[in-house]
């Protein structure tokens, strides 16, 4: 194992691929998953949680680590192969900060989290070259506070103005499934990675003994769904209101977005100053100054 500690050659793999990303914004990728190897499997464990609890197997990451290197090169093979049948994951409930409802949360096991995590690596190199100034949550080196730091200094620079707060119901749980893979195809169709993603979506849920195959949503708690929440926005909402928003405005507007945490409005139809966003997308706030 002493040969697979080094992750520097993982490092350097995920700064090729967003140096190829990042040079190409147009340009679809098809081979991803050959820089997933044994070593990048190994950092992708050494980045998971290790006190978490347990999946649907009660399988532990210490108990997961007694073997590592033979779990990890049965695990890469499986994943290569097409042969890796993603497990259901556990769900719980949290209560929400309300004190009267719960959140879901999706548990996966070890060995599910290790290659959602390196999956996420190297979409993550792709999207990050992507992604606009205005998106904050679950990416790196950003963060809510840095959110805040961002509607302060649009509404200081514009002496106040609108601020609106919008809140989708459940998102996690109603991403629609055919949305995503049509907008992954646009950027990324590497075979391999395609089919793990389709396999978490459909992987169903196991909550109190019994499994649901849900036809949408993908799990809070689930390494890989910040980053498939993060990618969908991106298209759905960031964009829509960079390309066809903001360009409309009789004044200065901005989106602050902290992962399904914001949505802004647009100007309605029908003469007022604004009308709703009509497709459930959140925010966390966005303002206009007309």
């Amino acid at each position: 194992m002493t040969e697979m500690l080094d992750s520097g050659n993982t490092s350097t793999k995920l700064q090729r691929i967003a140096v190829l990303a990042r040079n190409s914004p147009d340009m679809v990728i098809h081979s991803l998953s050959h820089h997933i190897d044994l070593a990048f499997l190994y950092e992708a464990y050494r980045r998971i949680r290790k006190d978490g609890a347990t999946g649907v197997d009660g399988q532990t990451a210490e108990e997961y680590g007694k073997d590592l290197e033979k779990n990890l090169a049965s695990l890469l093979d499986r994943a290569k192969s097409g042969t890796y049948q993603a497990p259901p994951v556990r769900r719980t409930r949290i209560p929400k900060g309300d004190g009267k409802s719960t959140r879901p949360l999706g548990i996966p096991t070890v060995e599910d989290k290790i290659l959602q995590k390196a999956v996420s690596m190297v979409m993550e190199a792709v999207y990050e070259q992507d992604f606009l100034d205005c998106s904050h949550g679950y990416r790196p080196k950003r963060s809510a506070l840095q959110a805040l730091e961002a509607l302060r200094d649009r509404l200081m620079e514009t002496r106040g103005g609108w601020v609106i707060e919008v809140d989708i119901k459940g998102f996690f749980d109603n991403l629609v499934h055919s949305h995503l893979r049509e907008i992954l195809s646009q950027r990324v169709r590497d075979g391999v990675i395609t089919r793990l993603v389709g396999k978490w979506l459909n992987a169903g849920v196991m909550e109190r003994g019994e499994l649901s195959y849900p036809n949408s949503g993908t799990p809070q708690g689930g390494v890989i769904s910040p980053l498939l929440a993060n990618i969908y926005l991106h298209h759905v909402l960031d964009r829509w209101w960079n390309e066809a928003i903001r360009p409309r405005l009789l004044g200065k507007g901005a989106l602050v977005r902290y992962a399904d945490d914001c949505a802004p409005r647009r100007r309605s139809s029908s003469g007022g100053r604004y009308g709703d966003v009509s497709d459930g997308t959140k925010a966390k706030a966005g303002y206009s100054r007309d």
